[in-house]
């Protein structure tokens, strides 16, 4: 259910289990986890999904069985930051629970205006995944952070766009091509390169 193309040196990543709002399980974590790893060697990473919505985040039965609090999330997040290129979360919709990990992991954020953002982990009675907060806190700051975490607030892509959570709306026929448009120059370019100018931009949000 994690489908992977590769095209030239970009690796595009699509969740594709529409019918459960890209809920996740185990093994969609384990094979999103290996498929980042896999593409260590690409220019570019691109994070997408199918129909609608983004990620619902954890399978609901998953997540009573254990899923929850597993230590793949985090294995997925640090995947994604770990990536040497330039990595953009193209979001097809909502993104919800354990699935900001993997974006907020990401270098670039887009998103359809139609998108939401929620986090409910207060509700739920769960901790949000370890570094999921300060990787926020790095993006929107600690007053929205609580916003989304401690007080359950459901955000909009305006929002979201505002707060600097995501970096740009797009339209979704526009989504994809939009993403591989800001991969273009990075895919042009050495990875020595690549990793230099990184290495000059302080990012806390990978850390």
């Amino acid at each position: 259910m994690i489908e992977v193309q590769t095209k030239g040196p970009v690796t595009t990543l699509r969740l594709n289990r529409p019918d459960k709002a890209n809920a996740l399980t185990a093994d969609m974590l384990k094979d999103l986890r290996d498929a980042v790893r896999s593409a260590a060697h690409q220019n570019a990473l691109i994070l997408t999904g199918a129909g609608s919505v983004f990620s619902a985040g954890a399978d609901l039965e998953a997540a009573r069985a254990g899923l929850a609090t597993s230590p793949l999330w985090e294995e997925v997040s640090a995947a994604v930051a770990s990536f040497q290129g330039l990595s953009v979360a193209a979001l097809n919709g909502t993104v919800a629970g354990g699935s900001f990990g993997m974006v907020l992991a990401c270098d670039l954020r887009l998103a359809v205006p139609a998108a939401k953002f929620f986090y409910p982990v207060m509700r739920l009675g769960f901790l949000p995944q370890p570094s999921d907060p300060a990787r926020m806190a790095a993006l929107i700051g600690p007053a929205r952070t609580k916003m989304i975490l401690m007080a359950g607030q459901k955000i909009t892509a305006e929002q979201a766009a505002a707060w600097g959570l995501i970096d740009e709306i797009c339209n979704a026929p526009d989504l994809l091509a939009r993403a591989h448009a800001l991969t273009e120059p990075v895919c042009d370019a050495k990875p020595d390169h690549i990793a230099g100018i990184r290495a000059l931009i302080p990012d806390q949000s990978r850390n």
